[in-house]
């Protein structure tokens, strides 16, 4: 298929390199700075954009990957500039966004879905594809299955999602991601003021992550509050003093393994 790709960022450029890799022509490539655009469409040998007036007809899909804040202003001055060059030739071009808590409605597009593949993703580190799951809808069955096709090139694993469950899945996405990796930010904060370096936590964190493969994290759940030892979760709080934040996070943590337990 001929894609463009409405953003550089770190999204974009996973998901730019995925789909070169699989065959896909990356015609153009937008982004609002010109270092950025410039330096991915180099990557895919695509054409630098900064001006979404100067955006080609004519691509089997646009793919908008922007901040979610910018994703209203961008789907709509695309809609306006795509559909004054096609609709008039019978030919309205499909836009799909890539976020996972914005709904599809945010395109103003008769033709308009998402391609949302559910991972953080960073420009310094390019991930496997193959298998990360992607999430895909459409406002019609044959733009569904066109993205379903797109989807299934580089990935095993494509579901179909409506935008109000999508909800949802982002939301438990930054609780296992987001959150977690802020836990990580305080653990390296304490041990930092210790001179313990972090990377005595890696076999740590990599032995709950494989185990969550294994069995329901529930089950999985080990540590003070799981066990409810009173004693020892009071005398970490009290370490916990001259960070409040950290103490409030440890509070709220400890309580909900209470309650789940």
């Amino acid at each position: 298929m001929t894609i463009t790709l409405i953003g550089a960022g770190n999204l974009a450029t996973n998901l730019g390199h995925a789909l070169c890799a699989a065959g896909h022509d990356i015609s153009q490539v937008y982004s609002r700075t010109q270092k950025a655009a410039a330096t991915l469409a180099a990557m895919l040998c695509a054409t630098p954009v900064t001006d979404i007036m100067h955006i080609a007809p004519g691509a089997d899909v646009y793919i908008v990957s922007v901040a979610d804040d910018a994703l209203a202003a961008v789907a709509d001055g695309l809609t306006r500039h795509l559909c004054n060059h096609q609709e008039a030739a019978g030919r309205v071009p499909l836009i799909v966004h890539t976020a996972g808590s914005i709904p599809m409605t945010a395109i103003p597009c008769s033709r308009r879905g998402v391609f949302y593949p559910m991972q953080t993703f960073s420009k310094r580190r390019l991930v496997d594809f193959s298998a990360i799951p992607i999430f895909v809808e459409a406002e019609h069955d044959d733009d569904l299955g066109r993205l379903m096709q797109l989807a299934q090139s580089i990935t095993e694993h494509v579901v179909q999602l409506n935008s109000a469950d999508r909800r949802y899945l982002h939301l438990a996405a930054v609780f296992c991601s987001n959150f977690t990796n802020h836990c990580y930010t305080l653990a390296s904060q304490i041990l930092s003021q210790h001179g313990i370096p972090f990377d005595t936590m890696l076999p740590l964190i990599d032995e709950v992550a494989e185990k969550v493969h294994h069995m329901p994290p529930a089950e999985a759940q080990t540590g003070p509050a799981r066990r409810n030892d009173q004693g020892v979760m009071q005398a970490q709080l009290n370490l916990l003093t001259d960070n409040p934040t950290a103490r409030q996070v440890y509070e709220v943590m400890s309580h909900s393994i209470l309650k789940t337990s």
